[in-house]
C-alpha cells in the first residue's frame, strides 16, 4: 500500500509526459502573422492567438497520443522511443484513448470559441495527422510533405485568428523552412537507423542518405533566400532620425530595407541546422532549440533585430 501514492504519481507524470507539452514548441509558430505585422502589442489580438495557441496545443498532444498508440509496437524497437509511455507500459491504452478523446475534444471547443475559419483549420489539422498515423508516413516523400503541412498551417491558423494578410514571399519561406526541417528530421531519423541497424519506420526504407543530404540542401537554400526576397520586398520604409540623417548625408546610406540586416543571422541559424542534421542530431527539432546554445543565440538575435525593425518607430506596411 506504501508504494500506491507513487505508482500514481507515475502514472500522472506518464500521462503528461504521453502528451508531450515540449513539442508545444512548435505552435509558437501561430504568432508569427502576429508578430510580422507589428501586432504583437494588440491587447485583443494577443489574446485570441494566445487563445488559438492552446487550442493547438491541445490538438497536437491528441495526435502525438494516437500516433504512440498506433506505433507503440514498433517504437519498442527504437532506442529512443522505448521509452516512451505507451511503448513501455508506463500508460495503459484504454487510458491512452481516453487521453486523446478529452484532449481533441478541448482542441474542439477552444477553437470555436474563436471563429469557424480556425475551427475548420483546427479540424483539417487533426485528419491529416490521424491519416498520416494511420499510414501516409509510411509513404516516402510524402511523410515529408505532411510534417511540413503540419508547421505551414500552424503558421497560416495563427493569421486566420487576426485575419491578417501574409505575403507570398513569406509563405514561400514557411514552405521552404517547413520542408528544411521535415527532411533533416527524416535525415537524422536514417542516420539513427543506420547506427543501430533497425528499420524504425517503413519509409525510411526507400531514402537513401545523399537524396535527404539533397532535400536538406535545397531546401535549407530556399528558405534563407526566400526570406531575403520577403525582407527585400516587404521590410518597412526607414523613418527614425538616425537613417534620415545618413540618407541626407549620402543616397548610398538610404535603407528602406532594414529587416535585411537579420539575413546574416538567418543563413548562421540555417548553417548549424544544417551542421547538426549531418551529425544526426535532429530528430527532435523542438530539442534543439532548447539545447544548442549558438541556435539559441542565433534565434534570440533575429527576434531581437525583427523586434528592434518592426516596433521601434518604424512605420509597418501590411504584408
Amino acid at each position: 500500500m506504501a508504494n500506491l501514492p507513487a505508482q500514481k504519481d507515475n502514472i500522472v507524470f506518464s500521462t503528461i509526459k504521453l502528451a508531450r507539452p515540449l513539442h508545444w514548441l512548435k505552435n509558437i509558430g501561430l504568432f508569427a502573422a502576429l508578430f510580422l505585422t507589428g501586432m504583437f502589442f494588440d491587447k485583443v489580438a494577443f489574446r485570441e492567438v494566445f487563445v488559438a495557441f492552446i487550442a493547438f496545443n491541445f490538438a497536437t498532444s491528441a495526435t502525438y497520443v494516437i500516433n504512440d498508440i498506433l506505433d507503440a509496437k514498433r517504437d519498442r524497437l527504437h532506442p529512443v522511443k522505448k521509452h516512451r509511455p505507451v511503448a513501455s507500459g508506463s500508460v495503459p491504452v484504454p487510458l491512452a484513448v481516453l487521453e486523446a478523446a478529452v484532449l481533441g475534444l478541448l482542441a474542439f471547443l477552444v477553437s470555436a470559441s474563436l471563429n469557424s475559419l480556425f475551427f475548420f483549420t483546427i479540424l483539417s489539422y487533426l485528419l491529416l495527422q490521424l491519416f498520416y498515423s494511420l499510414g501516409l508516413k509510411n509513404i516516402a516523400i510524402l511523410d515529408i510533405l505532411i510534417i511540413a503541412t503540419g508547421f505551414i498551417i500552424r503558421v497560416y491558423a495563427g493569421a486566420f485568428v487576426i485575419d491578417a494578410h501574409l505575403s507570398v514571399w513569406f509563405l514561400l519561406c514557411v514552405i521552404s523552412v517547413a520542408l528544411f526541417l521535415a527532411s533533416g528530421k527524416r535525415r537524422a531519423e536514417l542516420n539513427l537507423s543506420q547506427e543501430n541497424d533497425i528499420l524504425t519506420r517503413k519509409s525510411l526504407g526507400n531514402y537513401k542518405k545523399g537524396l535527404l543530404n539533397s532535400y536538406v540542401t535545397m531546401f535549407g537554400n530556399a528558405s534563407w533566400m526566400s526570406w531575403a526576397l520577403f525582407t527585400f520586398f516587404e521590410s518597412p520604409k526607414a523613418t527614425l532620425p538616425f537613417w534620415l540623417v545618413l540618407a541626407e548625408l549620402s543616397r548610398t546610406t538610404t535603407i528602406n530595407k532594414l529587416l535585411m540586416f537579420t539575413i546574416p543571422v538567418t543563413i548562421f541559424g540555417i548553417m548549424r541546422y544544417e551542421y547538426l542534421i549531418f551529425e544526426g542530431k535532429s530528430e527532435t527539432p523542438e530539442k534543439l532549440l532548447l539545447s544548442d546554445r549558438p541556435l539559441i543565440v542565433a534565434v534570440a538575435i533575429w527576434v531581437i533585430l525583427v523586434y528592434w525593425v518592426l516596433y521601434s518607430g518604424i512605420s509597418v506596411p501590411g504584408i
